[in-house]
């Protein structure tokens, strides 16, 4: 029997906790409350470390938990751990708008002043919309700082499949991704999973047991009235039963579950964390502490004293085949609907968000409006991003130039064509638009063998909206680009107001 977590090396010089403590119910335990005393709760983290569990999961938003980790990591320094130091895993999630070299850093040092360290072991991005393309600038100044040596190792946190392949094309270096990926939320075993082993980048996995649902507490339990649930963890877990198909769905996974859990004699949350660990992109799972109220080291521990057979995914098969999967690809819950998060509909957050584009009426013709990116072309040529006239809207060819002239993932068709369907995405909702009221998209390709690969990321912006397409191969596309979009559509509301 293991009486210590297993761990893994992320890198060669980062070998962790294969099951990382997750710090995110620290916030939900001072909500309306005082902050928990750091030193104390650094106490039962510093109990955690000692008996292999030294690796801590946190964020900017996640209450005291750096101010705690903190404390955890000086004790480490005084050699009050044993032989552990203490590991944090932190995040900056700032609000999309330019990232500045002077801005990027604020938010690295204030992870670090609140750490209390001089370097952090792994930084993780997190970014609200991909329309926004600045988390392309604020990837390239983290991976000055961590140049710089104030970041140890640099991930991001709910990328999908298409970004995370964008970034690690653009030639930025990541380790890992952290993803909402259970037995109910699947959605990372497909084609992020791929972009993994395309990249060498790790799956940090959160959700693992669903805020606590997946265990023998709630197996046969009538399901809850809809304020029976309180805490923000299975406030936001219950959302993902919701979407796999209700509480019937969800009790039949867990019944199955539970079966193959007597069969090794070991907890259905077990099962659960063994089933994620088992997939060949995860690193590890990261399983959420309440400090100071509940504490299951000693069953975690038993995750890694067996493994699911044959038998046992014949068991669990049946049980799946009835669940929905959850839509959409890795963090579109927290930029899309449906919303699948702890606070649940987001669309006031996310409509408060810098847009990148603001439309200007062009002078002296009522009802004509513009929208410029920025690209030196542009002035140049005398051409707009794009132009709304009535309602209909029009996008100019539109290639992956960063700023005034940075090619973006050059060479890169996919990374390219993911790039442009977000900046035409942008355009569209200067000018109050959006890709849902796209009528017509004409693609170029300098090559008819990224023919597969664009037509499939032009299939995940409108594979059920479905406009009217035409895809040419040209000799060649001008500068280090593999393919150019435009798009026309006709707008569903008025051109916004100027912020």
């Amino acid at each position: 029997m293991n009486h210590t977590p297993a761990r893994i090396a992320l890198t060669d010089d980062l070998e962790v906790s294969r099951l990382v403590t997750g710090l995110w119910q620290v916030a939900d335990m001072e909500r309306d409350r005082s902050p928990l005393d750091a030193i104390e709760t650094s106490a039962i983290l510093a109990d955690y470390a000692r008996s292999g569990f030294d690796t801590f999961d946190m964020a900017d938003h996640y209450g005291s938990a750096e101010l705690i980790t903190a404390q955890l990591l000086a004790r480490g320094r005084r050699g009050e751990l044993g032989d552990r130091r203490g590991y944090a895993f932190t995040k900056w999630c700032p609000t999309p708008g330019p990232m500045t070299p002077a801005i990027v850093r604020a938010g690295v040092e204030e992870r670090l002043q609140r750490l209390g360290v001089d370097c952090i072991d792994l930084l993780q991005f997190h970014w609200w919309t991909f329309e926004h393309p600045a988390y392309l600038d604020a990837l390239h100044e983290l991976a000055q700082l961590q140049r710089a040596g104030l970041i140890r190792h640099l991930g991001v946190t709910n990328f999908d499949a298409q970004h995370l392949h964008l970034v690690a094309a653009h030639g930025i270096r990541l380790i890992s991704n952290q993803v909402s990926f259970s037995i109910l939320d699947r959605r990372a075993a497909g084609a992020l999973t791929s972009v993994c082993a395309q990249h060498g980048i790790r799956l940090l996995a959160y959700g693992t047991l669903a805020g606590g649902l997946l265990s023998e507490r709630w197996l046969g339990v009538a399901e809850p009235a809809a304020d029976g649930i309180t805490d923000w963890s299975k406030m936001k877990y219950r959302r993902f039963i919701d979407a796999i198909g209700g509480w019937s769905a969800y009790q039949q996974v867990l019944s199955a579950l539970s079966t193959i859990a007597k069969r090794h004699e070991v907890s259905i949350s077990n099962v659960a964390n063994r089933w994620v660990l088992e997939q060949p992109a995860v690193a590890c799972a990261i399983v959420g502490m309440r400090p100071g109220e509940r504490d299951h080291r000693a069953d975690n521990c038993r995750v890694f004293d067996f493994r699911l057979s044959a038998e046992d995914h014949a068991l669990l098969e049946p049980a799946l085949a009835k669940t929905r999967a959850v839509p959409g690809d890795c963090g579109d819950e927290y930029r899309r609907p449906p919303f699948l998060t702890a606070s649940g509909d987001l669309s006031h957050h996310l409509a408060q968000l810098p847009r990148v584009y603001a439309a200007q009426p062009v002078d002296d013709v009522p009802g004509r409006y513009r929208v410029s990116s920025g690209s030196r072309w542009e002035p140049i040529c005398g051409y707009s991003r794009a132009l709304r006239v009535g309602d209909r809207v029009l996008v100019s060819g539109t290639t992956a130039t960063h700023g005034e002239d940075t090619v973006v993932a050059p060479g890169d068709a996919a990374a390219q064509a993911t790039y442009v369907l977000d900046k035409i995405a942008a355009s569209l909702t200067a000018l109050g638009a959006r890709l849902e009221d796209v009528v017509v998209t004409r693609v170029y390709l300098a090559d008819a063998a990224d023919c597969d690969a664009v037509s499939r990321v032009h299939g995940q912006y409108f594979g059920s909206i479905r406009p009217a397409n035409v895809l040419l191969e040209i000799s060649r596309l001008i500068g280090n680009y593999r393919v150019e979009i435009e798009a026309e559509a006709i707008a569903s509301q008025p051109v916004p107001a100027a912020p």
